[in-house]
């Protein structure tokens, strides 16, 4: 039994180990501001230093870049050849030099084969080296490479799907910052789905590259009773500008399969079922000014799409010309009585897009549409409120997809009560709509066989706003994850055409690109 004495020594040491505690965390925080302190000053007495030094010339006698054993020589001779001071015409000032080598350092964290920040650190050169003079100065980038080589596997549910993937990537392969991607999925809806692709930049260069794919998957179409398999490959060539434009130039070839068809599967469906060899050149051009990919407040987006095939001497077995443009603008809404950003934002969205066959006077006689190209609408990620393939021609069950949409939205974004503006976490007003449109009826007997199909494609555009749209609004929840957005929202459709199919009731999305 512990005696009163016993019971009083060891509250007294308890008390003190607690004071001693209190001591030393009060210790470690003195330390840690003295500590930043102590670096506020340094940063700002090296402000100082260089800003009152900015215009002293300086010569870059060498660059070196420590940790980089994988990356080869002539990759970093075309990124540092141009800094050295003797490849040039004109001298450096102190100022011009750091920001040349500042760039320099962004470049290789571009490449995404080390990790950020990529540190830099001047210096004079020894004092006893004869060849260098008193303005040379040496530059020495210091980069840790991220590994090499990389896997992962994991699940993905939405969009009334789900799967298990796994992705192998290589970097850096070469000493060039190549990179092979193979991912590989099945699910319930992707049956099975290979994706191989190998990129490399050009002339080290992070604003230009080219890559090289080849691709083999088995999807069910569940709105339109079948299932589409590929297979092929292409090359693309991707550059953005100096205002930040990107661009992409590319060319697909691929074998397509509309197979497995189901027991009511509709006549369209069938006269499409079976193979077809699709050779095309596609060019994309995004303008992407939002301040944020997935949950943007401010700023736009313009991307458009345009795809040939079967013109000329691409060849294959189907021709025509497609095109979409999508746009997104997004503003801030100030709330009277909140300083600064209040979190709420109305963001607007609108697509379009058109497929014309290609015939006479183009490449031979006119080919209808097949229902592999044609556009689909409807869905928890653009029109929401109907079924994937909702909206648009259908053929008994089935939604055989259209020649010519369009498409809008206006999503008006809160934060939630107690959880507050910088919670990925909104609440989501929106009213949605969209219309799509055939050339020809969907059996595929029309009028977009004969010589007016650019008629006929202009009257489709027209006919697009002759009537109301299918219109749905709603309200929901929206959560900006680092990898994907997702929404759960309550839609109620309001203007539904005949033989579409809406969704009353709740909707689930998942996805990086909404409408």
């Amino acid at each position: 039994m512990e005696s009163p004495s016993d019971a009083g020594d060891s509250l007294f040491e308890s008390l003190s180990k607690q004071l001693n505690k209190e001591k030393v965390d009060a210790r470690a925080i003195e330390l840690e501001e003295r500590v930043l302190a102590q670096n506020a000053r340094a940063q700002q007495r090296l402000r100082e230093l260089i800003g009152s030094n900015t215009t002293l010339p300086v010569t870059i006698n060498k660059i070196l870049l420590v940790g980089g054993g994988n990356t080869r020589h002539s990759f970093l001779d075309r990124l540092f050849n141009p800094l050295l001071s003797v490849n040039r015409d004109l001298p450096y000032t102190f100022g011009e030099a750091l920001h040349e080598i500042g760039s320099v350092a962004t470049k290789l964290e571009r490449f995404g084969i080390f990790k950020e920040p990529v540190s830099t650190f001047i210096d004079r050169p020894s004092p006893t080296d004869p060849n260098t003079t008193v303005t040379d100065i040496d530059v020495f980038l210091r980069a840790e490479e991220r590994g090499r080589f990389s896997a992962k596997t994991g699940t993905d549910v939405g969009n009334t799907e789900g799967s298990a993937y796994a992705e192998v990537q290589l970097r850096n392969i070469f000493g060039g910052a190549e990179s092979l991607n193979f991912n590989a999925s099945a699910g319930t809806r992707t049956r099975s789905s290979y994706h191989a692709i190998f990129e490399t930049p050009v002339l080290s260069d992070p604003d230009k590259w080219v890559s090289i794919d080849a691709l083999a998957s088995s999807t069910q179409k569940p709105w339109a009773s079948h299932e589409e398999g590929l297979t092929g490959g292409g090359i693309k060539y991707s550059w953005t500008t100096k205002s930040g434009t990107r661009h992409q130039l590319g060319y697909t070839g691929v074998w397509r399969q509309v197979t497995g068809l189901g027991e009511k599967a509709s006549p369209t469906v069938r006269h499409d079922a079976g193979d077809s060899v699709k050779s095309s050149i596609t060019y994309t051009c995004l303008e992407d000014r939002l301040n944020h990919p997935l949950l943007p407040s401010r700023g736009y987006l313009i991307k458009t799409i345009t795809e040939v095939a079967g013109w000329g001497p691409l060849k294959g077995d189907v021709a025509f010309l497609k095109s979409e443009i999508e746009t997104t603008g997004a503003l801030p809404i100030h709330i009277p009585g909140i300083k600064g950003d209040s979190g709420v934002s109305l963001t607007a969205g609108l697509r379009g897009g058109f497929l014309l066959p290609l015939g006479l006077g183009f490449n031979g006689p006119v080919k209808h549409s097949r229902i592999n190209d044609r556009f689909i609408l409807g869905g928890p990620t653009d029109v929401r409120g109907f079924k994937i393939g909702g909206l648009g021609p259908h053929d008994g069950g089935d939604s055989v997809g259209g020649d010519v949409f369009a498409a809008a939205s206006a999503n008006l974004l809160m934060p939630l009560p107690r959880v507050g503006k910088d919670s990925p976490l909104r609440l989501q007003v929106f009213a949605n709509a969209g219309r799509l449109l055939p050339l020809q009826d969907p059996k595929g007997k029309g009028r977009a066989g004969e010589e007016n199909s650019l008629r006929e494609l202009s009257s489709s555009v027209r006919r697009l706003g002759d009537a109301l749209p299918s219109t749905a609004v709603g309200l929901g929840l929206v959560y900006a994850h680092p990898v994907a957005r997702f929404e759960l929202n309550f839609s109620l459709p309001v203007v539904v055409r005949r033989g579409e199919e809406s969704r009353k009731g709740l909707q689930f999305g998942v996805g990086i690109n909404f409408l």
